[in-house]
């Protein structure tokens, strides 16, 4: 009978082949010394460019292990738990991958994840965003932590982060240039349009833009005046006095469309119909309302004017 008695902490790295996966690794086992010299079992699922030095970790107490897919269930990780004792457990993940096999695997008793790292390579990140954007997406919304790494002057780096906070607000944001250096991203996302003017339009191809960054910094539109286009929506619990404007936006897959839009308080709400198509122009208020479950963008319109329906009516991000 297996008997599990203490918690293992897991660490998983995700990302595509090359994405710097191993190399990130193998800087936190043996350069940070991150394991102090606690049994190890590192899960290698890949094999890159970039290679283990297995003496190097034998030294740092580190067992490494390569298993094939149908390796990664139970009875073999458990006979792994067993064979190795580890006190924490690294799995390097293969990128091609269905994330839910991992995640929906039945672990040994005691095996917790405590964080999940993806590793993007900055310099192939358009390329795998534009032909396989539902697998990066699994990436991105897995994540606690996103690490682009060898970043350069010419990194678009308001595209990557606009990718990150659509998919994965909670997630922390690194950038690490070609030289190893890296930092924390506290920067925002930039605006194509004018926060100082006196009424801030919002073109059709920047709605997703001003969604995201009026839901994550509601303060700085406070009292500002708003004019967009978009979509009604009339939901019943605000009994004709709100109304929602706003636009269906696909964030990975056809199968992800979303509708995004702010609650509006209008008297003209009664006079619309879903699915019309409206210029608001509105003044923007920071009120509690469950959608939000908090505080977030009211909006108070000014006028309402019918519109035509735009080119495209889905927002991509």
């Amino acid at each position: 009978m297996r008997k599990q008695e203490k918690e293992i902490p897991v660490f998983v790295f995700m990302g595509f082949l090359e994405g710097g996966k191993t190399q990130f690794c193998r800087e936190t086992l043996v350069d940070r010394n991150f394991t102090e010299g606690e049994p190890t079992l590192l899960l290698v699922t890949e094999e890159g460019v970039e290679e283990y030095d297995e003496e190097e970790l034998r030294k740092r107490n580190v067992s490494i292990v390569y298993l094939e897919e149908e390796e990664l269930n139970t009875d073999k990780l458990l006979d792994l738990q067993d064979k190795y004792k580890p006190n924490q457990v690294m799995i390097e993940y293969n990128g091609m991958w269905q994330l839910e096999k991992l995640f929906n695997i039945r672990v040994p008793k005691g095996w917790t994840i405590v964080q999940v790292i993806t590793l993007i390579d900055a310099t192939t990140f358009t390329v795998y965003n534009n032909n396989m954007k539902s697998l990066m997406a699994e990436h991105i919304q897995s994540a606690d932590m996103i690490v682009f790494n060898r970043i350069t002057d010419d990194s678009d780096i308001n595209t990557m982060r606009m990718a990150v906070k659509t998919l994965n607000r909670r997630a922390q944001l690194v950038f690490e240039n070609v030289n190893g250096q890296a930092q924390v991203d506290d920067g925002e996302i930039e605006i194509p349009y004018d926060l100082e003017a006196d009424v801030i339009e919002i073109e059709d191809d920047d709605y997703g833009i001003f969604y995201i960054d009026a839901s994550d910094n509601t303060d700085k539109y406070v009292d500002k005046i708003v004019k967009f286009k978009g979509q009604v929506y009339c939901p019943p619990q605000y009994k004709g006095k709100a109304f929602v404007p706003g636009r269906f936006a696909m964030t990975c897959c056809a199968e992800d469309i979303t509708f995004l839009g702010f609650k509006c308080v209008s008297l003209e709400a009664p006079n619309l119909k879903d699915k019309d198509w409206v210029t608001v122009t509105a003044k923007v208020k920071c009120e509690f309302y469950k959608e939000f479950d908090g505080d977030g963008p009211v909006l108070y319109a000014q006028k309402i004017e019918k519109a035509e329906q735009p080119d495209e009516e889905v927002v991509y991000f």
